[in-house]
């Protein structure tokens, strides 16, 4: 066949192809129309969603947002055992096992009616309440009747995940030189009183909450909280044997970095519904707000702590990083759902730039935090709590203070005289010799690692 020929066949198969796209397309193109027309009228002449519909939806997201909750404490679990020594590895893991096993019984006793009391049950002033012990609940309470977004079930399910952050936080700072039995002791008595009491002023509907203070999903409430009784812990347990020596300080590196960023981006995934369940509904607008406002903070705290550790130590320090990540996440609790998108922005980077002056700040003081746990949670709290005052669109900036200052005070004291009491009656620290083989042989006659006998002395 000639060339000319072969142009001319397939010009016509070019055509012929080009005819049949049309088609199609302008067939698809119509087809788009109908449904669309379709789905207007379906629209317009279908009846909304019927209550019980919606009330499920929001009971679900609720229930799925308790399970990432959950999820934090492996999260804390895989931080706190990463950057500390491996010959305490199983203490701190069996540490952050049995902290929500307390948190969920102690709430059920006791907690959830000391945190909300209901009318009729307070004192003082809206500063004490409480509705008996137990947890119980009528039909009513399974039903919108309860509340709109959750079954009275939800609702305990999820604050109960709450709870047991607190005493997790107070974990880290004082780990590789507690004693398991007063460490469990002292979160046990702080969990079951001390969260719900303080947490009861604003989300229990008491004093703090009259006055106009917002503490979203806890910067403050339970953060600060267990960040109080971490700086307390800190102090009265003292620092590492040889963490401060001749005026200086010794490093002490975790045993595995890879666990601990696992255990970061773990504790992020959980902010989502830290954050997004304290929205306390599955409200599609609100909710994809915060986990917006909640990551850019998380991202920017990142991206401050490596610039200032970079600054500072002249090397990048991935610990201050996943740091700045938590600092970012704890800043942003208080206002996620208040604050704009570009001030989250800020309130994550100060954060990530607050965490690492602060942990090179405690050093200083001779406080040992090995895990960085008083920076992340209490100064980062106190800081995204202030923030709200800052950029939250019609909050006061003294009611925050006011907030932070009672809540210290509260928190300190109680942290201060359990301590105590717990020390005079059991003690609270290790001995030297116990310390220097290792919480795991002391405390639990194992090892995490027994195959590298050697490294687990270092």
């Amino acid at each position: 066949m000639s060339r000319n020929g072969t142009e001319k066949k397939w010009s016509m198969r070019i055509g012929i192809f080009a005819a049949l796209l049309v088609l199609a397309v302008g067939s698809i193109a119509r087809g788009a129309e109908e449904a669309a027309g379709a789905s207007e009228m379906s629209v317009a002449h279908s009846p909304p969603l019927p209550s019980n519909v919606m009330f499920t939806i929001h009971n679900t997201w609720m229930m799925v947002a308790a399970f990432l909750v959950f999820i934090m404490h492996l999260g804390f679990a895989t931080v706190e055992s990463g950057l500390n020594r491996a010959k305490n590895a199983v203490n701190i893991l069996f540490k952050n096992t049995m902290i929500p096993a307390i948190g969920l019984l102690t709430y059920a006793v006791v907690g959830f009616n000391l945190m909300y009391p209901g009318e009729g049950n307070w004192l003082l002033g809206k500063i004490l309440g409480f509705s008996g012990f137990g947890i119980r609940t009528d039909a009513v309470g399974l039903t919108p009747a309860y509340n709109p977004g959750y079954t009275y079930w939800t609702d305990f399910l999820f604050q109960g995940m709450f709870a047991a952050t607190a005493a997790t936080i107070v974990s880290g700072a004082v780990c590789e030189r507690i004693k398991l039995k007063s460490f469990l002791v002292f979160s046990t008595l702080y969990v079951a009183i001390v969260y719900p009491w303080v947490g009861s002023w604003k989300w229990g509907g008491g004093w703090l909450d009259a006055k106009g203070f917002h503490d979203f999903a806890g910067s403050t409430l339970v953060h600060s909280v267990g960040g109080w009784a971490a700086l307390v812990g800190a102090i009265l347990v003292g620092p590492r044997l040889g963490k401060y020596t001749n005026g200086g300080v010794r490093p002490i590196m975790g045993h595995n970095i890879p666990m601990v960023v696992i255990g970061v981006f773990l504790l992020w995934l959980g902010w989502f519904g830290f954050n997004g369940g304290s929205v306390l509904s599955a409200d599609p607008g609100i909710v994809s707000y915060v986990l917006v406002t909640t990551s850019l903070a998380a991202s920017a705290g990142a991206v401050g702590a490596m610039l200032t550790s970079w600054w500072l130590q002249r090397k990048p320090d991935l610990t201050m990083v996943l740091n700045g990540i938590l600092a970012g996440l704890v800043g942003i609790t208080a206002g996620a759902d208040v604050v704009s998108v570009p001030a989250s922005v800020v309130i994550g980077l100060l954060a990530g730039i607050l965490v690492v002056i602060s942990v090179l700040v405690m050093d200083r003081f001779r406080v040992d935090d090995p895990v960085g746990a008083v920076s992340v949670h209490l100064v980062c709290g106190v800081w995204g709590t202030l923030a709200v005052g800052i950029w939250g669109e019609g909050k006061s900036f003294w009611t925050q203070l006011v907030g932070v200052l009672a809540c210290g005070f509260a928190c300190v004291i109680a942290a201060w005289v359990l301590f105590r009491a717990v020390r005079a009656l059991i003690g609270l620290r290790v001995s030297p010799e116990e310390e220097l083989a290792g919480l795991d042989i002391g405390e639990h006659g194992m090892e995490a690692y027994p195959d590298f006998q050697g490294f687990l002395t270092k």
